[in-house]
């Protein structure tokens, strides 16, 4: 019986993994090995406490350069009243870390004491005088590292679970240790399974998918602490899979079955499962990540139909996932499923993101029976924490890159408005949150190579694209610290100010001139539809992309249209949106639309014609107290700065003669 789709919440999709493996004794510390004490021991979780087997230092030590001696003969000692110690019977010459002489419990250090030759004469011998002259008394143990002052043999160095460090090393060495015992790395083996899957390098043509949430999933695993192997693709193959899954099961402690977990033709990791083993769960109640399966693989002496013995199951099984095909559902179905077991089986804690509570920068729809993940790029902003929400699509993998952290929407909840309070499991840290400018507002290119030279002066930039109203609404509601924007104001043929008037009413703002643009059409190589102007996208055969609503080239395209008495219901496409000019340009190039208004330098990026319309600028709207705090000092730097501005010159359809201008400050 299948039970995909009966959707179960995710605490108890983790309960039926973890009580299959105590059942089998697998919830547990997998093994031992003893490593040798180098390197390559860091980051490894002890398996055993260890305990010091001599002391540190395991004698009585000089901590100083100078002289041992008693401290009872330097008593009485002053300037006015020096003490004079014979070398030999009342003092000996040590080096730091030279044994003190079982006589002495004091070092005085040499540049206390003054050297005497045999005449008691001040000379510059200073290993071998005949004397020295002490001008004042030492306390007993001054200057002298005593045994076990750092580690006493037998006593507790490290426990248990716990990892590695450069300095745990130097501890263990201290203690004298030669090798570690430490918990074997689990074993975990990816299948990537797919017919249209091929490998990273292959010359691409339509329908190839290159196969890297293996790589991805692999460093998890590294990071995990685990050891992980990556199979070669297995194509779309109900018995080639179930092979391939019974030879990883051998030699790994765990499999991850990338793709084929849903319910379509080709989807058979739960039909595998079910064959070879026990299939727990089809269908978790989390998003990203909905169709994951959970399973076990029994691994032990096989049948004559190649199946393993009923007898061995109990004893030898091996958990298996099947982790959905999307890039972001299969990252986070290894953080949500497996970070914890791996931490079970290497005898650690789990790792735990830090979480605080951020403030949601636009509404958020959420489905009401899932525990729903939201990447977001996270900033501080006027004291107040911001979670601006990245793009949601499942294949998305950059939103991982750019994502600061992960908010939680908990099941039941049927979404969130903008304002509200949400908790954020963050990737960051708090210093490098600190540091990083929010800017929130229209797209365009040169941000990112803004992002690329502010790293340099050690500031993060992180944007998130809602276009220039949006921007500006951020901005009156202190959600960010800046805003690129580029509206157009139909009447006077100027940029920004009346609208800045409007969404930001009496709040003093800085507003810079970025660059000018070329606005135009983004068309396929060729341009085949023979597209020239907006009146060409009334005809029937040319299908558009546009930009969404609150978008300064939506607001353009509307100007102009209205200029030439267009109706936007005669155009094909024209609801269809994008949120960046980057978007508009994929939108061309991957057939789904013929043309769209957008930059040059998102035409360049994907090898697209460009038919330029217009001309415009794109300011940068700063809010008075943001313009004036350390923070955004570098900003300025870099844009009155030769280099920022020959990077930007050398995309096209850009003027950076405006470059720096002061719009409007108040």
């Amino acid at each position: 019986m299948s039970v995909y789709l009966h959707d179960i919440p995710l605490s108890q999709a983790q309960s039926r993994l973890r009580e299959a493996l105590q059942d089998a004794d697998l919830w547990r510390v997998l093994g031992t090995e003893n490593i040798p004490l180098d390197e390559n021991a860091l980051g490894r979780i002890t398996a055993e406490p260890i305990w010091a087997e001599i002391s540190s230092p395991h004698y009585h030590a000089s901590a100083m350069d100078g002289f041992a001696l008693r401290a009872v003969s330097t008593n009485g000692a002053m300037p006015s009243a020096p003490v004079t110690l014979f070398i030999g019977p009342e003092a000996q010459y040590v080096d730091t870390g030279d044994p003190l002489p079982e006589w002495a419990n004091a070092v005085i250090p040499i540049e206390n004491v003054e050297s005497l030759d045999e005449n008691g004469e001040i000379t510059s011998v200073i290993r071998q005088p005949s004397s020295v002259r002490i001008r004042a008394a030492v306390a007993p143990w001054s200057h002298v590292r005593p045994l076990g002052e750092d580690i006493v043999a037998t006593q507790l160095v490290l426990p248990a679970g716990h990892s590695l460090r450069p300095a745990d090393l130097g501890a263990i060495a201290a203690s004298g240790h030669q090798t570690i015992r430490v918990a074997r790395k689990p074993k975990v083996a990816i299948l990537p399974t797919g017919t249209e899957l091929v490998p990273i390098g292959s010359k691409l043509k339509s329908g190839d998918i290159l196969e890297y949430n293996s790589l991805v999933m692999a460093a998890q695993i590294k990071a995990m602490g685990g050891e992980a192997t990556r199979y070669p693709i297995t194509k779309d193959n109900f018995d080639s899979i179930c092979e391939r899954v019974l030879e990883a099961a051998q030699t790994h402690d765990l499999v991850l079955l990338n793709a084929g977990s849903s319910a379509g033709a080709e989807d058979f990791s739960s039909k595998v499962v079910e064959k070879l083993g026990t299939l727990l769960v089809h269908g978790v109640a989390v998003r990203p990540g909905h169709p994951v399966i959970l399973g076990t693989v029994d691994r032990g002496p096989k049948t004559e139909d190649g199946l393993p013995s009923t007898v061995h199951r109990l004893l030898s099984i091996v958990p298996i996932l099947g982790v959905p095909g999307y890039p972001v559902s299969a990252a986070l179905t290894v953080d949500i499923f497996v970070e914890s077991v791996i931490a079970k089986w290497l005898g650690r804690r789990p790792n735990e993101l830090t979480t605080e509570m951020a403030t949601l920068t636009r509404k958020l729809v959420s489905p009401a029976g899932d525990d729903d993940y939201v990447r977001v790029a996270v900033g501080k902003v006027g004291g107040k924490l911001l979670a601006a929400p990245l793009s949601r699509g499942a294949g998305v993998i950059t939103s991982l890159v750019q994502a600061d952290g992960l908010a939680l929407i908990p099941s039941g909840v049927q979404g969130m408005d903008a304002g509200e309070q949400v908790k954020v499991h963050l990737y960051r840290s708090k210093a490098e949150i600190e540091r990083t400018i929010f800017c929130i507002g229209s797209h365009d290119m040169t941000l990112d190579l803004m992002a690329q030279f502010l790293a340099e002066h050690d500031r993060r930039f992180a944007s998130a694209n809602v276009g220039s109203q949006g921007g500006l609404v951020a901005l009156r509601r202190g959600e960010a610290h800046l805003a690129g924007s580029h509206l157009l104001n139909p009447e006077t043929g100027e940029y920004n100010i009346s609208y800045i008037r409007q969404y930001m009413p009496n709040i003093p703002v800085k507003v810079i001139a970025l660059v000018g643009r070329d606005q135009g059409l983004i068309v396929k190589k060729g341009n085949p539809k023979g597209v020239k102007s907006l009146g060409d996208l009334t005809q029937h055969q040319v299908q558009f992309v546009n930009r969404q609503r609150g978008a300064g080239t939506r607001v353009l395209l509307d100007y102009h249209l209205n200029l030439m008495g267009i109706s936007s219901d005669s155009i094909l496409g024209y609801t269809q949106e994008e949120y960046t000019h980057l978007g508009v340009a994929a939108a061309v190039a991957s057939g789904r639309a013929d043309c769209g208004l957008g930059i040059a330098a998102a035409a360049q990026a994907l090898d697209l014609d460009f038919v330029p319309l217009f001309q415009e600028r794109y300011d940068l709207v700063i809010p008075k107290e943001h313009a004036e705090s350390n923070l955004l000092a570098p900003l300025f730097e870099l844009i009155a700065g030769c280099d920022f501005r020959n990077s930007v010159s050398k995309l096209p359809g850009y003027d950076i003669s405006v470059m720096g201008k002061i719009i409007l400050e108040d």
